[in-house]
């Protein structure tokens, strides 16, 4: 009886010296292990062929063994293993692993499979052995008390190789400030200790790094209506708030404002028209010393008002919490450099709450958490592992970087920003403790936030059909493997993945609104859309215009080194430089902010997903449907961009700008 014949192509990113062997496993049978290959057949590309024979059909194939023999420190990349059965169909097992040792490595066919339908035996125990190895892998680890906890890891080298930065990354990428600085060309001032003698010094060396956007900021920063466009449109889009109701601290009346058109603050509560922004967050939070000196903090309340002319515009800024006659609470009819230093302090605030909360904690550390659990949880053959791993890309090194750089005791943001040591894990604590599930589902946050009809908000209109398009994609996807509610109660590995998440990274804090298990479908997949939007779009939001809107320090100051004014007509604009950062503190700032919102050359866009790891028809068509509907938002967005009638062009959440995972 003639021997059946399989004929397999094994792809792989990199050359090895080995040998390899090679073993099939199907459900009614498997080859015998064979040695392939070696070193001659790599040396003519990265692919290689092999032909294996059994005396019968093994079936449908289940999965793949690689054994990498005679040189296990010579480390080899695998794509993935295809696999042509004598009957001419062809299976596809992705891979997507370092292989270091000489042990067997078993790789599952690309079907996505949940636990509940995975009945081959060996399948199943690779399935279990997985899940164990993964979990002595990624390990918990408390970075800070009352924050989410993150993955156990000493440094880079440390990190599993499937989670690293590619060669590409790791060369062109150091998250430092001393690398921040040469690359701006701004060493030379890095322990310029001393005040900005003049507006036009600081103008010196931000000329040669503006951009359009930071042309214009720099244009505009003292402008109201340019200050309340930030609020909508700018790196922290989501604290503004509708106010139905003036807050009991925040006592301004109607004749302390002036509303075009002579209206009264109640009846332009009731339109919608009057909008608050409470950094109650900072409050009473310690500061930082620089340079041998206090630097200060403040919490304000700033109340805005859309005009007739459809512009968001400040109307009172009270710099403390407490109202007192040392708080005073400032106008725009105030002098000039009173309003516009009580506007320095509400964005020096803005800052720290942004990068801290909005940015660090509502997106790095969140995502870390889903990541960890993910790894910890959900084997490769999933089909949430599948949708998810893709947006997990270079997270775990990016964060743990940006723990031992950024706010580390030696790292840039300890040393120069004004709420930094003590004052930023004060800040994330709280910050956490306040955060609810709907403020992370940005339709739920919109409409809780009543901001569903504001003009020209930007962020909010991108970031909604945004999320739709992310929503009918993973319900797309997650269609295919659960017909109903008791598919996705019957998901132990889907049940650990949310529970691993509420636990560690949550804290099992109660009432923050964040599903405990899964119970019905559609929760399911509104989860899943947040982790994506999460790890990519809203990523995308709070961090890729950092610079754009910080590159002029006095919009955007890492810290300030005068108290906040406890009274009105004193304020010049020696005040105002007095007061903003020392030069040192300046570029250090500028430095991380531009590495911060650089885009890398191996940039993997939403929606683009470079390894294959699903490979049946249905999840493939919903993948293209994705990605027409994200090349149409880009065209529209692009011509939006392009209109003269808009004040600046929001390129952020165009999907060709949005990177599939927290990279940067």
């Amino acid at each position: 009886m003639e021997n059946k014949v399989y004929k397999g192509k094994i792809f792989t990113f990199n050359t090895t010296w080995s040998h390899i062997s090679v073993r099939i496993v199907g459900e009614d049978g498997e080859t015998k292990h064979t040695r392939i290959g070696g070193l001659l057949s790599f040396l003519h590309g990265k692919e290689l062929t092999f032909t294996l024979t059994c005396p019968s059909s093994i079936g449908k194939l289940v999965l793949v063994e690689l054994e990498k023999q005679d040189f296990p420190q010579d480390p080899w990349f695998v794509r993935k293993v295809q696999v042509t059965c004598p009957e001419g169909k062809t299976y596809t097992f992705p891979v997507y692993t370092w292989i270091e040792d000489d042990d067997i490595h078993r790789f599952r066919e690309g079907t996505g499979l949940k636990d509940v339908d995975d009945h081959h035996l060996l399948a199943k125990y690779t399935r279990e052995t997985e899940l164990r190895a993964r979990k002595k892998i990624y390990c918990w680890e408390v970075y800070k008390e009352g924050l989410p906890l993150c993955m156990k890891a000493d440094d880079a080298c440390s990190l599993p190789c499937e989670v690293r930065f590619s060669f590409t990354k790791a060369m062109q990428f150091d998250l430092t400030a001393a690398a921040g600085l040469a690359e701006i060309k701004l060493t030379y001032l890095e322990d310029c200790k001393v005040n900005w003698p003049s507006f036009e010094e600081i103008y010196k060396i931000f000329r040669g790094h503006k951009s359009p956007a930071s042309g214009y900021v720099q244009q505009h920063w003292e402008e109201d209506a340019f200050f309340g466009y930030q609020f909508l449109n700018g790196v922290n889009p989501v604290l503004i708030r509708c106010c139905t109701s003036l807050p009991c601290n925040f006592p301004v009346t109607d004749e302390m404002v002036f509303l075009h058109g002579g209206a009264s603050l109640v009846n332009e509560m009731k339109k919608g028209n009057i909008f608050l922004c409470d950094y109650k967050n900072l409050d009473g939070v310690r500061t930082n010393v620089i340079n041998d000196k206090r630097q200060y903090l403040a919490a304000p309340l700033v109340l805005l008002h859309k005009t007739p002319e459809d512009e968001l515009k400040p109307i009172a800024i009270q710099l403390k919490q407490t109202p007192a006659e040392d708080n005073p609470i400032f106008f725009p009819t105030d002098a000039k450099y009173d309003w516009l230093l009580a506007k320095t302090f509400v964005r020096s605030a803005d800052f720290n709450e942004h990068e801290l909360n909005v940015h660090l904690l509502r997106t790095h550390l969140l995502g870390e958490v889903f990541t960890v659990s993910l790894l910890r949880n959900v084997p490769k053959v999933h089909p949430l592992f599948k949708l998810l791993i893709p947006h997990t890309r270079y997270t775990l090194q990016i964060n743990l970087m940006a723990r031992q750089t950024l706010i580390s005791p030696d790292g840039v943001f300890t040393k120069y920003s004004s709420s930094g040591g003590e004052g930023m894990f004060t800040i994330m604590q709280r910050s956490l403790s306040s955060l609810t599930y709907s403020a992370l589902c940005l339709p739920e946050d919109i409409r809780d936030r009543g901001v569903e009809s504001v003009p020209n908000y930007y962020y909010r209109d991108d970031g909604l059909k945004l999320w739709d398009i992310i929503h009918r994609f993973v319900n797309g996807v997650l269609s295919c493997y659960y017909n109903n509610d008791d598919d996705v109660q019957q998901d132990t590995e889907l049940q650990n993945w949310i529970q691993d998440i509420c636990e560690h990274g949550l804290l099992s804090q109660v009432g923050m609104g964040f599903p405990q298990r899964f119970v019905k479908k559609d929760e399911l997949v509104k989860f899943v859309t947040m982790v994506i939007f999460t790890c990519s779009c809203q990523h995308a939001a709070v961090s890729n215009a950092q610079f754009d809107y910080g590159g002029w320090m006095p919009n955007i100051p890492i810290s300030l080194q005068q108290p906040p004014p406890t009274r009105k007509g004193t304020a010049t604009e020696e005040t105002l430089l007095k007061t903003l950062p020392d030069v040192n503190v300046t570029v250090h700032g500028m430095a991380v902010l531009y590495l911060l919102s650089k885009q890398s050359s191996d940039f993997v866009a939403l929606g683009q997903y470079p390894n294959e790891h699903f490979c049946e028809d249905a999840p493939l068509n919903a993948i293209k449907e994705f990605q027409r509907e994200l090349e149409d938002l880009h065209e529209t967005i692009g011509q939006r961009n392009k209109s003269s009638e808009i004040r600046l062009a929001y390129p952020y959440l165009d999907p060709k700008r949005v990177e599939n995972s927290i990279s940067l």
